[in-house]
């Protein structure tokens, strides 16, 4: 019962660990189940004749957007990923009657790591106990109904979750790789070539020498129809007008900052008389002073030198108390700065190797050695460190059991409270380069000090750097007088470059796009380039969100299907004329049979490559040459190919070393590492799979 009362005092808390400890992100219920809706309304997508209601999708998105700081569309995209992917897997468990229960959940439940370590879970062994984990549940029904409601859709979600590993490991239990495969899949990847080779660039052709027809172009392009359809877009053009301050606005910004610093005789409409009002550098009341004349409120803690993350940071450490230093730009902010206080040697940095033991706070469930096993393995480490101390980095990769293995033990830069009071006290009394033993609740540390710095307390009065009034309202007039004119003169081009403008396009916008080449979210511009009645030609000027206008004109309306000649004309254009060239390159230089006779009058060279799988078909210097690679394991030792047209050019190769290696005595094991690998891809192919052959209609664009 003592456990049962610490887990209802935390039920809120710990639900939501348990929620997004088992899912970094599972939208609440199955999408197909019904919800609350304000009347009839038409479905955001049908997937295979079941319905994704508007209401409920527009609910998960709000819940998206403020969970996790998304954009609307971002949350729309992920929101829709996953309604479609709960959808047709629900589809399948439906007509296959796969169900879940108690015993999947508890299996699902007990697989998490950050779940049955919880020690709020585990029983006086120190083991996770479903039983107390499920006496927690019924306890949170009766003394919390709400954290109770989040449980029940979370719960859902876990029994989808069961539901979808029942399905894949029925999956798994029909798929198999034969020895024949593994023994194919063993030597693409073990045997090797090493090689001579000789490459001919397409490029050193002229283009001129090679001509390709429209008709050309157009046979191509249908003989590879599936390559080249489209989905619906548009394209647009533009003109943006920035809204930055002038060196006018900034020399202004300054000055207003600069006569802030030392007092000033001000006249007081009110009084009729002149007042003496105080500057930052001898005001006492600074939070007041800053309330009153910067953007940015004071704040009263202390930093240190890294915080400040700009290049006066030593300046500002290295001024006397209350002075004063400034104006300086700081990124888009313009600053004054008094140093208030410092304290000498408060910011410390180490480096450490944890070493844990059971019952240790946040020791790892796998680590089972005793309290004394753990002092005496990091006594030993210790002893170690002092005979190395120039490998402490390598030895904390080597043995630490803390999450800062991988840094080699850096902890960066910290100060008092922020670590166990041994550990601080330990860090704070040593000098630079001491190496030490410490034990924590944590376990036992063998701590190196590795650096100290002083934290300041400064005050700041900050100024944006943005552009005045005057300069905000040219920037407008700019942009409509704009806008009028290309709307009078129909030449938006012409009129852009009878002002000097940039006109930058901007191809290939498909319906659900917000952020486009040089305009970062603007849904704005590409709803108005899909709605019905925006005709090519239109024109039309919108606000830009960091301030600023973007004078857009729609030039062209694609819709969904192969795409046109023009779209596809370059990329299309090169494969054809790099296939013609190849048919030159061949026969300008049939008469060269050997790789010295290519490079006999220096224009070309022979290079070497070693060790060259079929797996990965790369050339050092050449790139990915999967064909002539190929090619190459098909000769003999000492044996020259035919020229052989690559990626990237016109290849002749010799062999000179053919590497096969032996097969497996057993191939059991690389059969099941195979099978793992494709058991970690299996839910993604299978939902690829399943997508691909079902009927979706995706209404997303009529609503957000």
């Amino acid at each position: 019962m003592a456990v049962l009362g610490k887990i209802r005092q935390q039920s809120i808390f710990l639900i939501l660990v348990i929620g997004m400890a088992l899912f970094a992100f599972v939208i609440s219920g199955v999408f197909g189940a019904n919800s609350a809706t304000t009347g009839p309304t038409d479905p955001v997508a049908v997937i295979n004749d079941d319905e994704v209601e508007i209401n409920f999708f527009r609910q998960m998105v709000e819940q998206t957007e403020r969970t996790y700081n998304y954009s609307t569309l971002q949350s729309v995209n992920l929101v829709w990923n996953q309604a479609l992917r709960n959808t047709i897997f629900e589809q399948q468990f439906e007509s296959l009657g796969i169900d879940a229960g108690k015993d999947q959940l508890e299996q699902i439940i007990s697989s998490d790591e950050n779940v049955i370590s919880n020690p709020n879970f585990q029983n006086e062994a120190g083991f996770f106990d479903f039983g107390i984990f499920t006496d927690y549940i019924a306890q949170m029904k009766i003394e919390n109904p709400v954290a109770y409601d989040n449980w029940k859709s979370q719960e859902q979600s876990i029994i989808g979750v069961a539901k979808q590993k029942i399905y894949l490991d029925l999956i798994m239990s029909s798929a198999g790789i034969t020895e024949a495969e593994a023994k194919q899949s063993y030597h693409l990847e073990n045997d090797n070539i090493n090689i001579q080779y000789v490459q001919i660039k397409f490029d050193t052709l002229e283009d001129s020498l090679v001509v390709v027809s429209d008709a050309e172009i157009k046979n191509y392009i249908n003989s590879h129809a599936a390559d080249y359809q489209r989905k619906a877009s548009k394209n647009i053009q533009y003109v943006s007008f920035e809204e930055n301050p002038t060196q006018d606005d900034l020399s202004s910004i300054r000055l207003r900052l600069e006569a802030l610093k030392e007092e000033r005789i001000a006249y007081n409409d009110v009084s009729k008389l002149t007042d003496t009002i105080e500057g930052f550098r001898k005001t006492k009341n600074i939070a007041d002073f800053i309330d009153e004349y910067s953007e940015i409120s004071f704040d009263s803690v202390y930093r240190s030198r890294g915080q400040f993350n700009n290049e006066y940071a030593d300046i500002l450490f290295k001024l006397n108390k209350g002075e004063v230093f400034g104006p300086y730009r700081d990124g888009d902010m313009f600053k004054i700065s008094r140093l208030i206080d410092i304290k000498k040697n408060a910011s410390l940095r180490a480096s450490h190797i944890l070493i844990s033991f059971k019952g240790a706070t946040r020791a790892s469930v796998t680590i089972q050695r005793s309290k004394a096993e753990a002092k005496r393995e990091a006594n030993r480490i210790f002893r170690l460190t002092k005979r190395k101390s120039n490998d402490f980095v390598d030895l904390a990769k080597q043995y630490s059991e803390g999450p800062t293995k991988t840094k080699g033990g850096d902890l960066g830069f910290f100060e008092k409270g922020d670590m166990a009071q041994e550990f601080y006290d330990f860090t704070n009394k040593n000098r630079i380069g001491k190496v030490g033993l410490v034990e924590t609740e944590f376990g036992f540390h063998i701590i190196k000090v590795t650096d100290k710095d002083d934290l300041a307390l400064i005050a700041d009065v900050v100024a944006a750097a943005v552009p005045s009034d005057k300069t905000s309202n040219e920037v407008f007039r700019n942009a409509t007088q704009f806008e009028v004119d290309t709307n009078d003169t129909k030449d938006f081009i012409a009129t852009a470059e009878q002002k000097k403008y940039v006109v930058r396009p901007v191809k290939n916008i498909t319906a659900l796009e917000e952020n486009l080449p040089g305009l970062i979210g603007q849904r704005t511009i590409v709803r108005w380039a899909f709605e019905e009645d925006t005709n090519v030609g239109d024109i039309k000027r919108f606000s830009l969100p960091k301030g600023g206008y973007a004078v857009v004109q729609l030039t062209a309306d694609l819709k969904e299907g192969l795409a046109s000649i023009d779209e596809v004309k370059k990329s299309v254009q090169k494969i054809i004329e790099n296939d013609k060239k190849a048919t030159l390159i061949k026969k300008q230089f049939k008469d060269k049979t050997t790789l010295d006779a290519l490079v006999a009058d220096d224009t070309f060279t022979i290079e070497n490559a070693s060790a060259i799988n079929q797996k990965n078909p790369t050339l050092v210097g050449a790139g990915n040459e999967p064909y002539v690679v190929g090619a190459a394991f098909a000769l003999e030792e000492g044996q020259i190919s035919d020229f052989i047209k690559g990626e990237n050019g016109v290849f002749k190769v010799i062999l000179l070393k053919k590497n096969i290696v032996d097969d497996l005595e057993d191939y059991t094991p690389f059969i099941n590492k195979m099978m793992r690998n494709v058991s970690s891809r299996l839910t993604e192919s299978v939902f690829k799979a399943l997508e691909s052959v079902a009927t979706i209609d995706d209404n997303r664009a009529l609503y957000y």
